[in-house]
């Protein structure tokens, strides 16, 4: 219905200025991100000179096959900040366009005018052009108006006119066409934005439980009694029996480490010993030789036939096999052997393993992209689509800080396009700035500083910064994983497993666990923070029957945490989190609202292991969608406990009992 009478844009700023618009990464280098079904914030600088009212809308569009343009109206939030948001919602994956149109809106610079003026007392022989004025204008909107809209606006087009009738009956007619005008506005002085992108994943790539673990250590047996020699090698087989475990635990997503034949060559040894025994496995991160390179199949585990029935019994249970890419090679890769020129070759004729120093890996040798950017690129393309075609669908990408930006960029970009359902998960504990930057260039998802967030003032800080950054770099929150055993987990008892359990899974939709977690494993290499022997370097069969008869684990309280992940869609979204006040350093209280299903959980969580805390909270409540006087009933999803809560509550919390409160809030009818 939207009468345009456009405005020709110069190359500098159009004749409504519209700045900083939002969500846009690098000035529109890269699109920004989202999920389908996420709600989008939208938003614009938008001002005009004088004092004439002005309008913006956000138009966008969807990949090929889902080309309609959108017009979704924007909203002054806040008057006097020139600042106009709205939200959109896209409903397909794949590459989405929007731009934001700016007008000027001369039925809102009539209606406000002529209010003011009538409020002043002027009457009709002052108004007489203000009455014309405002005819025109609703005749031009009914130039395009549907029949129904049409005899309205003419209606009111006919009162502004009808010199027999007092002012207020004149303009009444016009004025109740607001919410009308509104949504159908008469649009002069166009200026359009840039075209921007969005590129929008399905919706895993934002939410989900990761659980990492070794499917050589899955059916491996330890010799017993008189017997001697080293443990049974694990298969697919063997570990497709582990699957039903973790999905009860309601894990979405299980991750493996690299599956392709290990190096023989400097081999590691247990705890990452320079001389491997015989019956040393060898680190799955050193990767090639004999037996194959990236696209082969470590014998021992199986076959490539055993390999998609393990992906398959996974899908069946409803969950889905994410790989590792590692683009590094044992020294026997056959790489090595056909493209020296791939790696970096020393002054003594050697080829460079890796280093991290003072760490240094003998059993790898790292890629050189500069030597032969495109045979590397090309051949890196070719693998991650072979294991495409086994169904997998999510790739745990290792250090990625460690190759080219540009490369990554590239290869996301080119996958993407055929396959747009991709998750790349960034492992990278790098610089700030090369983390962001993968998350910019394309990665689905990164690993945070999550693990070594402990304090209560750090952790919020560090959610506001990935908060700030959720248009390009989606978090996944690892309580640990086979490198990183974090102090508090050594030193603070089953209470703090349960503890970083919750900020975890709670605070971010993504979340990961790596296997013995719930077996509380937390005896550390000395000096060091990662596991004693390290199951990177060994298998490592667990007594996972004995421990659930025993009732020493703490699968019960994972599956219930992903439970209430699942039953509350507030849980999967990030943009919701909300911190309030309490007034206990120990102690945490967050928040998420889902407005559309009006589904909220109040967490308020202990930090501290070994004491009893008490604390008074003081609640925002507009963001629990409440007014602050009101009362309102909350539910603890762990102990079934339910309390009575305003804006101000005093809580008690054990960690030796439940140290943390995880309540959903519902209103009194």
């Amino acid at each position: 219905m939207a009468t345009v009478r456009a405005f020709q844009v110069s190359a500098g700023p159009g004749r409504i200025p519209i700045e900083d618009v939002w969500p846009v990464v690098e000035c529109g280098r890269y699109p920004a991100k989202a999920v389908v079904g996420e709600q989008l914030p939208i938003a614009a600088t938008v001002y005009r000179e004088g004092h004439e009212a002005v309008g913006c809308n956000v138009a966008w569009s969807g990949p090929a096959g889902n080309r309609k343009r959108r017009f979704t109206r924007m909203s002054l939030t806040e008057p006097g900040t020139d600042r106009w948001h709205t939200i959109i919602e896209p409903d397909a994956p794949g590459m989405w366009r929007f731009t934001i149109e700016a007008w000027a809106d001369p039925y809102l610079t009539w209606k406000d005018a002529i209010e003011k003026k009538i409020a002043a007392g002027q009457g009709v022989t002052d108004l007489v052009n203000d009455l014309e004025i405002g005819a025109r204008c609703l005749e031009t909107a009914a130039e395009t108006a549907s029949r129904q809209h049409r005899a309205e606006i003419l209606t009111a087009v006919k009162a502004l006119r009808d010199e027999r009738e007092d002012l207020s009956r004149r303009v009444g007619p016009a004025l109740a066409l607001a919410d009308l005008m509104w949504q159908h506005p008469v649009r002069e002085l166009v200026t359009r934005s840039p075209v921007y992108r969005i590129w929008v994943d399905r919706p895993r790539a934002l939410f989900g439980a990761w659980y990492e673990f070794f499917p050589r250590s899955e059916g491996a047996v330890l010799p017993t009694g008189d017997a001697v020699g080293p443990a049974t090698h694990g298969t697919f087989a063997t570990a497709a029996k582990r699957l039903p475990a973790i999905a009860r635990m309601g894990f979405d997503v299980v991750y493996i480490p690299p599956i392709h034949p290990i190096g023989k060559v400097n081999r590691k040894g247990k705890n990452n010993s320079l001389v491997a025994e015989p019956d040393d496995v060898g680190s799955p991160w050193a990767i090639g030789s004999d037996e194959g390179g990236h696209d082969a199949i470590h014998p021992q585990l199986g076959t490539e036939d055993d390999f998609r029935a393990f992906v398959n019994t996974a899908r069946e249970l409803g969950m889905e096999v994410a790989m590792d890419l590692a683009l590094q090679c044992a020294p026997d890769h056959p790489w090595v052997r056909e493209h020296p020129e791939w790696f970096t070759t020393l002054p003594d004729g050697s080829i460079a393993y890796a280093e991290n120093p003072p760490k240094k890996y003998q059993d790898i040798y790292p890629l050189n992209f500069d030597n032969d950017p495109e045979g590397i690129y090309a051949e890196v393309l070719r693998i991650v689509r072979h294991w495409i075609g086994f169904g997998i669908k999510a790739f745990r990408v290792d250090n990625p800080h460690t190759k080219p930006v540009n490369f990554w960029y590239r290869l996301i970009t080119e996958i993407k396009q055929d396959h747009p359902d991709v998750i790349f998960l960034a492992e990278a504990f790098t610089r700030p700035a090369m983390m962001h930057g993968l998350g910019k260039i394309g990665f689905t998802q990164s690993y945070t500083y999550f693990t070594w967030r402990t304090a209560k003032q750090e952790i919020i800080d560090y959610c506001h910064e990935l908060l700030g950054a959720l248009h390009y770099m989606r978090p996944n929150f690892w309580v640990n994983t086979p490198d990183i055993l974090h102090a508090t987990l050594q030193y603070g008892g089953p209470p703090m497993f349960k503890i970083r359990a919750v900020l975890a899974s709670m605070l971010c939709p993504s979340w990961g666990v790596y296997s013995g977690y719930e077996l509380f494993e937390h005896v550390a290499r000395p000096g060091a923070e990662e596991y004693l022997d390290n199951e990177k370097y060994e298998l490592k069969p667990r007594d996972w029957e004995g421990a659930e008869r025993e009732g020493r684990t703490l699968a019960p309280y994972l599956t219930r945490l992903n439970e209430i992940r699942r039953a509350n869609p507030a849980l999967q979204w990030m943009r919701n989190l909300r911190f309030h006040h309490i007034d206990n350093d120990a102690l945490l209280c967050w928040s998420k609202r889902d407005p559309r299903t009006d589904n909220t959980v109040l967490v308020v969580c202990s930090l501290d292991s070994h004491n009893i805390h008490w604390g008074n909270t003081q609640l925002t409540m507009p963001e629990l969608g409440f007014d602050w006087h009101e009362r309102f009933s909350v539910r603890d999803e762990i102990t079934g406990a339910t309390y009575d809560w305003g804006e101000y509550n005093t809580v008690r919390l054990d960690p030796h009992h439940e140290p943390a409160h995880i309540f959903t809030v519902h209103r009194y009818r």
